[in-house]
């Protein structure tokens, strides 16, 4: 007889008939009932798994940044080494980072262009003793010059930086050296998230504090966490820094419903006529340290433009247009083609009474385009009608109204 944590069985030599010891007659199994769960204790034992996986997903994530970056130190402290050895440094090391950001994107995937290297070579120089530091917690002898990184190992180097990349990119924006310390004393001590961190900076919390009369006081109020400050592991895992240090897609979305929707439509606009050509899900793109995302993104072969589409599970608002011009340009500089049109950008609003459909044509050259736009692409009434009609028949396969959609980094 085995006994289990919480429910109790015994263990059957045979499948029909048990003899029990100690017990003169014989039960069948359908007479063997299992032994009540205490309620208090389960949901003990459930508290306790929980709090573990959390803990084990949070540490995965940290682990993972860590190795980043320091990779990413690593990388820096190659490109500035190499770029000394250059007889015109300026020229050479611009050279350099581009050369390389061509052909690491191409071997590696999409985190190592141009603008990415950049910023590793900014973060080896503003954080040029690292080495020596992670020597010193290692319990390894330094390094010497010849052989700069034998003794230490990623594992090692990644001591040297408690916070995460996504930390460090947005401390490199801070101009004085003096905020940027102040900033990362604070986010250690106090254990921002890179969310709380975005917050203080942007708005002044070391001039603030510097003005301040009561600087103590000051300094614990900036501790404070807001709710939006917080990140959940998933979402620390699917970083897009991460995402590209590990070359995985991030084609996810944040509820059933947004994910069966961003399917039907991509199916249905293909249905329309071969007009529609896709070219993908979850389209993700920077501007400046902040990432976006596009849901679908199509090129059209008639117009010869991109289609940017983006699905919102509530109310269109003013800032879901201004991002989508946003979008636009973007990718109106950085996608499109020499001999393309400007892209076009449609916005899906699945609320729970209608659907909602608007096109954004900011930015083409000229009325007889736009006029053409609207003839080659579906009516709006035609979208909205048809993102209402699924929206409702999947909604009744579940049931219920799924979870609020989270606001998107």
């Amino acid at each position: 007889m085995h006994a289990s944590p919480g429910l109790a069985f015994l263990d059957l030599p045979h499948p029909t008939n048990v003899l029990y010891e100690g017990m003169g007659k014989k039960r069948t199994p359908t007479e063997l009932v299992p032994a009540v769960i205490d309620d208090d204790a389960y949901e003990a034992v459930l508290a306790g798994v929980t709090a573990l996986l959390e803990s084990a997903r949070h540490a995965a994530a940290r682990s993972v940044n860590a190795v980043m970056t320091a990779t990413y130190w690593e990388i820096g402290r190659r490109i500035v080494e190499e770029e000394q050895r250059g007889k015109e440094r300026a020229d050479y090391g611009e050279q350099l980072v581009t050369r390389l950001a061509k052909d690491l994107t191409s071997r590696c995937g999409r985190g190592f262009r141009y603008r990415n290297l950049y910023q590793m070579r900014q973060f080896y120089m503003a954080y040029p003793r690292i080495l020596q530091t992670a020597s010193a917690k290692s319990g390894r002898a330094a390094p010497s010059d010849k052989l700069p990184f034998a003794e230490v190992t990623l594992r090692d180097l990644g001591k040297g930086f408690p916070l995460s990349w996504s930390h460090y990119v947005r401390l490199l924006s801070v101009e004085k050296s003096e905020a940027r310390a102040f900033y990362e004393a604070e986010a250690l001590r106090g254990g921002w998230t890179v969310r709380q961190l975005d917050r203080q900076i942007g708005t002044q919390f070391y001039e603030r504090t510097l003005l301040s009369r009561n600087k103590a006081a000051m300094l614990r109020k900036g501790q404070n966490a807001r709710p939006e400050d917080a990140l959940t592991p998933e979402e620390e895992i699917k970083d897009p820094f991460v995402l590209e240090f590990l070359d995985l897609k991030d084609e996810y979305s944040e509820s059933d419903l947004e994910e069966a929707l961003i399917r039907h439509l991509e199916t249905f606009l293909l249905e329309l006529g071969d007009d529609f050509t896709f070219i993908g899900r979850q389209r993700r793109l920077r501007i400046d340290d902040e990432w976006f995302r596009i849901d679908l993104l199509f090129f059209h072969r008639r117009l010869r433009c991109l289609i940017l589409i983006d699905l919102k599970l509530n109310k269109l608002t003013a800032g879901d247009v201004g991002q989508m011009h946003l979008h636009l340009n973007y990718a109106r500089e950085h996608w499109t083609h020499a001999d393309e049109n400007p892209p076009v950008g449609l916005i899906l609003c699945a609320e729970h009474r209608a659907g909602v459909a608007k096109y954004a044509l900011v930015g083409l050259p000229n009325k007889v385009l736009a006029a053409e736009y609207r003839t080659a692409l579906p009516t709006e009434e035609t979208l909205a009608a048809e993102l209402d009609r699924t929206r409702k028949i999947l909604e009744g396969r579940v049931g219920q109204t799924p979870r609020k959609r989270r606001n998107r980094p």
